[in-house]
């Protein structure tokens, strides 16, 4: 009789299980160049991680957008969490270029 299968986290960022093969990273709430090194983080997928960075900048982190439910409210990543949601756990996109204009 094998053992129980681990459930896997889930990314508090869309929601989705991060299964063990997948890409991940930790997430400071507040960035390290913001004075958050040693705070909080969260497990996030690496595709929704790139995004994060990819909209926001290290202050905008700091000052506005520095919990889960802070950060679900952007309407960018509220527009990419929709799309994200659709996809499997597993799905593996490239952020294309650096930060987007706003």
């Amino acid at each position: 009789m094998s053992p129980p299968a681990e459930t896997p986290p889930i990314c508090p960022l869309c929601g989705r299980p991060i299964p063990a093969d997948v890409d991940q990273s930790l997430h400071h709430l507040i960035p390290k160049l913001k004075g958050g090194k040693g705070g909080p983080t969260v497990l996030l997928h690496h595709i929704c991680h790139k995004e994060i960075h990819a909209t926001l900048s290290e202050a905008e982190l700091a000052r506005s957008y520095n919990t889960v439910a802070a950060l679900r409210t952007h309407p960018r990543l509220a527009k990419f969490i929709a799309w994200i949601q659709k996809r499997p756990p597993a799905f593996r996109s490239r952020v294309t270029g650096g930060r987007r204009k706003r």
